[in-house]
């Protein structure tokens, strides 16, 4: 198993984990100058691999995130690619 390095700790049901983030994609509102709604008002799209504490992908824990989890994860990955622009 390969050892991955996080962008940002979090937990799952409880039990702390790290999260690495393999795809990002924001696509900010276009406003009625747009071809679809999806455009017109925006969208993200994020993909992202759950690690256990030594920092290798943690397949079982991934199989215990529920909604609720998994819209907390997305908001931090967000908020995390916000302030990583910052940084600049």
């Amino acid at each position: 198993m390969t050892k991955q390095r996080e962008h940002f700790s979090t937990h799952i049901q409880g039990i702390p984990c790290g999260i690495v983030i393999t795809h990002y994609r924001r696509q900010k509102p276009l406003g009625r100058r747009a071809d679809s709604d999806i455009d017109c008002y925006g969208y993200t799209d994020a993909e992202y691999t759950v690690l256990d504490y030594k920092g290798h992908p943690a397949l079982w824990l991934d199989r215990k995130i529920k909604d609720e989890d998994n819209e907390r994860i997305l908001a931090l990955i967000d908020n995390y690619k916000e302030h990583e622009n910052d940084d600049y």
